[in-house]
């Protein structure tokens, strides 16, 4: 069930065919959920499975998404924020054109513009991919 996805390009700067969130699931406290439908097409997509890159786009698109639905919830304008840097990125499964993939982003810590979310991947309830991303929101 999803909260938001007529138009997910609402909530992040990505365009198509760089889309890599099907919608959001939740956004509470800390914590970011979305979903993912992966199309055989993706762009990702190889061998009949999403790749590395791919997976790793979806988890800064999962913590955009939080950044622009509260802007939107606020009637703020959605801020434009980059990937500072990427730690401990790992790759467990490769999830296969056709499944859904859950992922989850949860903020670590805040200082100014600059935001540590630890972010994971899962197909079934079996971690795909995680990782710790280092955002900055251009304010």
């Amino acid at each position: 069930m999803f909260i938001h996805t007529d138009d997910i390009t609402a909530y992040i700067p990505q365009r198509t065919p760089i889309v890599m969130i099907s919608g959001i699931l939740e956004v509470r406290d800390n914590i970011t959920r979305t979903g993912l439908q992966i199309a055989a097409d993706n762009l990702f997509v190889e061998d009949g499975v999403l790749q590395s890159p791919g997976l790793l786009e979806n988890m800064a698109q999962t913590a955009a998404a939080r950044v622009g639905y509260i802007a939107l919830q606020e009637n703020t304008p959605v801020p434009i924020g980059f990937i500072g840097a990427v730690k401990d990125f790992e790759v467990f499964a490769f999830p296969p054109a056709g499944s859904f993939i859950e992922t989850t982003t949860e903020i670590q810590s805040q200082v100014f513009n600059a935001t540590m979310v630890a972010a994971k991947v899962t197909l079934n309830g079996q971690l795909m991919a995680q990782c710790e991303l280092k955002i900055f929101i251009n304010p």
